[in-house]
């Protein structure tokens, strides 16, 4: 997110418009990454896709873990839970480590998960919130990010994930610093959220909420 530079906001979701024409970065492992320019904004927003040998509430367990977003979400340096209000809703907060001469950038996120119950499509979106956490010296909030998860199931404990998302970093960002999280951040962050989802944790998880 710079995209990628918050990436990070990914463990967030966020919400791409439609509209866009995607072009596709790198493919790697089977992570395909994509941008695509948006209006009268400098930073381009991002599409990851894949598919992993997971169930639907493995993945979904696994994002709505947020604790453990340092362990596989590109340069997280902190991510707290905030608020649960629902199994399948919640608020966190989360500071992306940024390399100097940049400052930290830090977020509010507000995660909420929805199921089609016919298609057992499941949409995970996670947009950046101003409030609740206040800002700090030296760290430049993020308050506008959007973005969403789209898991779908696509076999026996296999499932295909669209993640999209688009963000305003704030503050000055320089250009070889975006590149580097957009080329390195999506790929980095999926690579490991895939030996994530084979933690002891995750293996036989299931979620009220979700149908797999």
């Amino acid at each position: 997110m710079y995209r990628i530079l918050l990436f990070s906001l990914l463990c967030c979701g966020l919400h791409a418009s439609a509209q866009h024409n995607w072009k596709l970065d790198s493919e790697t492992d089977g992570i395909k990454v994509y941008s695509a320019p948006v209006v009268e904004s400098k930073v381009k927003a991002l599409k990851v896709e894949c598919d992993y040998n997971a169930t639907l509430s493995q993945l979904i367990a696994v994002l709505l873990d947020v604790k453990t977003c340092t362990e596989w979400v590109y340069s997280t340096k902190s991510c707290t839970l905030l608020k649960r209000v629902s199994p399948s809703e919640l608020y966190y907060y989360s500071e992306i480590n940024i390399p100097w001469p940049a400052q930290n950038r830090d977020f509010v996120a507000h995660l909420t998960v929805t199921q089609n119950p016919e298609t057992k499509v499941v949409y995970m979106d996670g947009p950046a919130i101003p409030g609740m956490v206040p800002v700090k010296k030296g760290i430049v909030r993020i308050d506008h990010s959007i973005g969403k998860w789209v898991i779908t199931p696509v076999g026996e404990k296999r499932v295909h994930v669209s993640y999209t998302l688009q963000v305003d970093p704030g503050g000055a960002i320089p250009a070889w610093l975006v590149n580097m999280f957009a080329a390195e951040g999506p790929t980095q962050s999926f690579k490991k959220l895939k030996l994530q989802l084979q933690k002891p944790a995750y293996k036989d998880v299931e979620l009220s909420f979700i149908k797999d």
